[in-house]
């Protein structure tokens, strides 16, 4: 049985991963924490019973009492570097879903993973569609080098762009040249309008009510167009990724990153 402490419980994400590892035969929540919403039942706020484990605002006490063998955290990239040093140092393995985190964070979790001997799984996007929106697009930029990425969410993300925007530009470019796309005299008659400048390539973030994820992937060249869409409905398309994180994090070592590596 994989015991396994929530964080981020009351936030959306939270509340719908729990839904449904409540529903699995070989997991179990054993601790719920946020920092909003202390005493509330984990249960409850999924929309079923009272399953008896009260949502706590203090991670490390929460950690102690309880013994998790995981922390799966949807917090924010903020929260989540300080949520992952007490778990780390507290010999507990992470799963991730938090974006917004720099490099810098991204090195600095490594080595502290590598100095607890404790693994750590983050991915910027759970969903099977993302990962494969990410290596079609990969391989399309060898045929393709001019791209653009337009990525849209809902009006409560505060990250921007996107983890999974970010981590696609990265995987695109990594197969192409950087080069600018821009014409030599071009210029914006609205500062910012033509979107953040990656290697080149520029990266687009929407953020509208009532759209959960969507991304794009343009690819142009004379006379043809190609775009490579991954487009998220509800937040149970999540799950599989998360249930398979979650099932293999205790066989990782160190830092693993993005879900491709566990496909």
């Amino acid at each position: 049985m994989i015991r396994i402490l929530n964080n981020g419980a009351c936030g959306r994400m939270g509340r719908a991963m729990a839904s449904n590892i409540l529903q699995e035969e070989d997991m179990t929540i054993v601790a719920a924490v946020d920092v909003k919403g202390a005493g509330a039942d984990m249960g409850i706020l999924t929309g079923g019973p009272a399953i008896g484990v009260i949502v706590e605002d203090d991670l490390e006490t929460a950690i102690k009492r309880s013994r998790p063998d995981v922390m799966l955290d949807f917090t924010n990239a903020q929260a989540a570097i300080k949520n992952i040093r007490i778990a780390l140092t507290n010999g507990v393995a992470c799963v991730i879903g938090s974006t917004g985190m720099t490099e810098e964070n991204i090195a600095e979790i490594a080595e502290l993973s590598k100095a607890a001997k404790t693994p750590i799984f983050i991915a910027p996007n759970f969903a099977i569609s993302a990962v494969l929106m990410m290596r079609f697009a990969a391989e399309a930029v060898k045929y393709m080098p001019h791209f653009e990425i337009v990525e849209i969410h809902d009006s409560h993300k505060l990250d921007a762009p996107s983890g999974t925007a970010m981590n696609s530009a990265k995987l695109i470019c990594d197969n192409r040249e950087a080069f600018s796309q821009d014409q030599p005299h071009s210029f914006e008659v609205l500062p910012g309008c033509r979107g953040g400048d990656y290697q080149g390539a520029r990266v687009h973030s929407l953020r509208i009510p009532g759209v959960l994820s969507v991304q794009d992937c343009i690819f142009g060249a004379p006379g043809q167009t190609l775009t490579i869409r991954a487009e998220s409905t509800n937040r149970e398309c999540f799950f599989p990724g998360v249930a398979l994180a979650l099932r293999k994090i205790r066989n990782l070592e160190g830092l693993t990153f993005g879900l491709d590596k566990l496909l």
